[in-house]
């Protein structure tokens, strides 16, 4: 047979139902309840069929339907009220610019660049964590009104669709996506012909890409695919599947969101006059290539030199790291780089070794051998930061040998904690309630959760009720999938009927649902079946989990895990109290969180960046336990779940597992299942309901994606954006200075030294309150005192003799001699008791750098 060629063909509209187009092309409607129950009331059952894909629906409606609807003139005025509320949203100032009417320095766009993005199960274009955390960060941008456009890639098969045989083992199938049946449009030039960027590959191959784009909320999403004529087989690929195929097609994938990203942004700015970005930023190492991209446009379009050009690209780019271990971060080899910008690639004023220089691990401990993405993304951000406050120092840690001579603490690598987006991930009703008896939604959430504090304004009663049916839709959801799931597997309907009583609205449920790679250790609770065996079978406090989770194609470890659990959910004694739901996706997710009461997180500490599960089961009225790693190290109280222990500093890997499973074992029984199951003459936990209002009222707002969105405004953004309108300005003459500037300080730093040190003014037993007279007197060579800062570094001394919680503070210019020798001096003030050290230090100084490390040179006594 031939092969078939398929296509998608949309309906045509009546002219009275003409705004359910747009209605549904626009993504703000999933997450926005009234429009999602405007298109369910056209046809509940066949909402529920198409997966509550609004356009979908649209296009299985016939002629008849459509005709009735465009007649029934309450429907049409629901249609036109709904499309008048989405275009206020659009149009209407809206926080951010309330900022930059109140005078801040913000920019007029912002690019946002990730290889996935989780915005709806109708558009999969995710793996995991950093696919919904792009997705909720769009979202967020768009109610808060923050300019940014988003750039990924348009992938014919997204990701995997998990299901599993009959003996528990994961089998990836790839639905193909048709782009015309998607909520997507696609860009095109002023003569209808869709427009497209190109990229020039080795061998003088030619990999061309479409732009799609989805309207998310106000957020423009630009994805480029490369299944597009003129490509040959090979190129038509390289957008096949999300983190799909070896090394080189990875590498084309980021050639092609890095370099044709930007391409696709100049050519949406010429076509919608767009403003161009002013800040672009990095989620993850895989968009890295953009920056030489753009180093690229400013050699070749303003004459800069590739150091002028550098700075003029690193003030404005802002690079988030995602990883804790190095193993995460993608890393080709510079063989293969030189295939791709060396010989007849090789960038016109941008030599080869200019561009493998960024990504190099030329450090104590790096692989000379390897170009690093994640390298290469903190050489071309000015700014960088990871997504929780432990996440930040490990990265830190992880990162120092990029800044040689500077302790950890100085890395300029800075953090803001992941959040998540409340219209998305709150249950309907839960919101509902929220709206009519407290005022909250997500952008008032900071003032108005407080109220959950107040019984009188939603009951004890009121409050577990809701829980117990937002637990019961969870039934009734892992019901019908693990039904689906074991016909899948090969079981009859005969073989089923257990299914039906699978779990209970009545018991406590906790929640595991993630990636499968080790160090999240979806096994850990199995480490001793007989103890989760007798609390699942606890006959007067039982507990019943929900698992899910996706191991990556090509991790056989991660697949045996997955195999090993659902073995044990099979067995017929605890199969009603233990499910493995397949394919975990953000539709699975949306029952999941709200019908848990606790959220299982158990990874290997520190090596969980930040984590946003346990975030969304919180909005939803849900207790947390978990290891104290990511989010919940920084926002752990106490009273809003519980912490399990770790074993650190136990080096044996089986033996801590074993430690930390049996105190979580421990927390279930003891605490978890104790107080959930304490109840008043009421029937109702009280004690467990004073946890959920405490959580609501104080961790709820402090986990809104809308609180990270303005944290990345005000402390990335912004910052950046003003520090580039100063680089980038006519002639770009402040880049080129502070290029040379550079060159020079890095030139003569050699003859750089602190020569001697003196100190004076306390008394023989100093206290509190004296002032030590430091003077240092150092050699700068050809470099000027403007040039450098000199430093006393101080503050309380540990046994081990290092400085701890030290303050770095300037001495001031005292003396110059001949030969570039100088004296600085400064008295530093005695603040507390204790063990006190000090040290001098000579550091660069400029206005252009944004950090004293930024140059990793330092001269120290």
């Amino acid at each position: 047979m031939r092969a078939i060629r398929r296509f998608t063909v949309r309906t045509v509209l009546p002219a009275e139902l003409h705004d359910l187009d747009e209605l549904s092309l626009n993504l703000r409607w999933s997450w926005h309840t009234p429009t999602r129950e405007l298109f369910s009331g056209i046809d509940p059952q066949l909402w529920e069929s198409v997966k509550r894909d609004p356009v979908a629906l649209l296009g299985a409606l016939g002629p008849d339907r459509l005709a009735a609807l465009a007649a029934d003139q309450v429907f049409v005025d629901r249609v036109r009220a709904a499309a008048a509320d989405l275009h206020r949203y659009l149009q209407d100032p809206l926080w951010y610019q309330e900022q930059v009417a109140g005078g801040e320095e913000l920019p007029a766009a912002i690019a946002y660049f990730s290889p996935e993005y989780g915005i709806t199960s109708v558009l999969p274009q995710y793996s995991g964590g950093l696919g919904i955390l792009a997705g909720d960060h769009l979202k967020s941008a768009s109610d808060l009104g923050v300019p940014i456009v988003g750039v990924g890639l348009l992938y014919g098969a997204g990701y995997f669709r998990q299901s599993l045989t009959r003996d528990g083992w994961q089998v990836e199938t790839y639905p193909l996506l048709d782009p015309d049946g998607l909520p997507l449009t696609i860009l095109r030039e002023d003569d209808g012909t869709p427009a497209r960027v190109s990229i020039d590959l080795p061998g003088g191959r030619v990999l061309h890409a479409h732009v799609w784009v989805a309207a998310v909320g106000r957020v423009p999403l630009l994805l480029l695919d490369s299944n597009v004529p003129g490509n040959d087989e090979a190129a038509r690929k390289v957008t096949d599947r999300l983190y799909g195929g070896g090394g080189e097609h990875r590498l084309q994938q980021e050639l092609l969101l890095g370099v044709g990203g930007v391409r696709a942004l100049r050519v949406w700015s010429r076509l919608t006059g767009a403003p161009e970005p002013e800040v672009y930023h990095t989620n993850e190492g895989h968009a890295g290539f953009l920056g030489v991209e753009r180093i690229r446009e400013l050699v070749a379009g303003q004459g800069l030199s590739f150091d002028a050009a550098l700075e003029a690209v690193r003030a404005a780019t802002v690079f988030t790291t995602h990883t804790p271990v190095p193993a995460g971060i993608d890393r080709f080899g510079r063989d293969l780089i030189s295939q791709y910008f060396g010989g007849d690639n090789q960038i016109p004023g941008i030599d080869l070794d200019q561009v493998l220089a960024l990504g190099a691990e030329d450090y104590e401990g790096g692989d000379p051998t390897v170009f690093n993405m994640a390298v290469m993304g903190l050489r071309l951000g000015g700014r960088a930061n990871g997504v929780s406050l432990l996440h930040g120092e490990v990265s830190r840690g992880m990162f120092n040998g990029l800044w040689p001579g500077f302790d950890a603490r100085e890395v300029p690598i800075t953090s803001v904690t992941n959040g998540v987006h409340s219209p998305t991930w709150v249950d309907p009703r839960m919101a509902a309630l929220e709206a009519d008896r407290l005022g909250l939604d997500e952008l008032t959430a900071d003032t108005a959760s407080s109220g959950w504090l107040d019984p009188a304004r939603v009951s004890d009663e009121e409050l577990w009720g809701m829980r117990r049916e937002l637990r019961g839709q969870l039934v009734d959801e892992a019901r019908n999938r693990l039904r689906r799931s074991w016909r899948e597997r090969g079981a009859s309907p005969a073989e089923l009927g257990w299914v039906d009583d699978a779990l209970s609205p009545d018991v406590l449920t906790i929640g595991f649902a993630r990636r499968v790679p080790t160090y999240k250790r979806l096994t850990l609770m199995l480490r001793d079946p007989d103890r989760l065996r007798s609390l699942l079978l606890d006959p007067e406090r039982p507990v019943q989990l929900v698992v899910a989770g996706k191991s990556h194609p090509a991790d056989d470890q991660g697949k045996r895990l997955i195999q090993q659990l659902v073995r044990f959910t099979d067995e017929h004694d605890v199969r009603g109290r233990i499910v493995f739901l397949p394919n975990y996706d953000i539709g699975m997710a949306q029952s999941l969180y709200p019908g848990c009461d606790v959220w299982l997180n158990n990874p290997l500490r520190p090596l969980e960046a930040s984590g946003t599960s346990g975030m969304k089961s919180a909005l939803n009225g849900g207790l947390n336990l978990s290891i104290l790693d990511g989010w919940w190290d920084e926002w752990y109280d106490g009273e809003n779940g519980w912490a399990i222990p770790t074993a650190d500093g136990v080096e044996d890997n089986d033996r801590r597992d074993d430690l930390e499973a049996a105190a979580l074992y421990d927390l279930v029984e003891t605490q978890v299942a104790a107080r959930f199951y304490d109840r008043d003459e009421r029937g109702v936990p009280v004690r467990w309901l004073q946890m959920v209002r405490h959580t609501l009222a104080t961790l709820g707002p402090k986990v809104q994606a809308t609180r990270m969105v303005a944290d990345y405004v005000h402390r990335l953004y912004g910052p950046a954006a003003v520090v580039g309108r100063t680089l980038n300005g006519p002639g770009f003459g402040p880049a080129r200075e502070l290029a040379e500037w550079k060159q020079h300080v890095r030139g003569d730093w050699s003859h750089v030294r602190v020569d001697h040190v003196e100190s004076s003014g306390v008394r023989e037993v100093p206290q509190v309150g004296d002032l030590l007279s430091v003077r240092a007197y150092v050699s700068l060579g050809n470099l000027s005192p403007d040039d450098v800062e000199v430093q006393v570094v101080h503050g309380r001394v540990t046994e081990a003799d290092v400085i701890e919680s030290f303050t770095a503070e300037p001495l001031e210019l005292a003396e110059t001699y001949e030969g570039g020798r100088a004296a600085f001096a400064r008295a530093v003030r005695l603040e507390a008791s204790g063990a006190f050290g000090y040290t001098v230090r000579i550091v660069p100084r400029h206005e252009g750098l944004a950090s004293v490390a930024e140059l990793g040179l330092v001269a120290n006594a």
